[in-house]
């Protein structure tokens, strides 16, 4: 081998770590901004994500209480007499209703 060969392999060596930086910060530009892949995109992403968890949770406690009570009035006479009364401002003889508005 040459000297410059020598030199040039030496050079080549010593700079090795150039190009690991260089596609390194390409990639971080990347991830940040990149319009489909924005770190601020992901984290709006994420946030909805999670509100919409909550919606979900929040609307399956309300079907479970629905779907108990409609199985309450289609099991029970007496449950449905008293919804029936409740909704139609109804009483028997020996009941007080209090009417309450806001």
């Amino acid at each position: 081998m040459g000297k410059t060969t020598k030199k040039l392999s030496f050079w080549v060596r010593r700079r090795s770590h150039i190009p690991v930086l260089v596609i390194g910060t390409l990639v971080v530009l990347l991830l940040f901004f990149n319009e489909e892949t924005s770190f601020k995109l992901n984290m709006e992403y994420q946030t909805r994500i999670n509100d919409l968890h909550q919606a979900i949770e929040l609307n399956e406690d309300s079907a479970a209480y629905y779907r108990a009570r409609r199985e309450a009035i289609e099991n029970g006479k007496a449950d449905l007499e008293h919804i029936a009364r409740e909704q139609f401002h109804m009483q028997r003889p020996t009941e007080d209703v209090f009417i309450i508005k806001d």
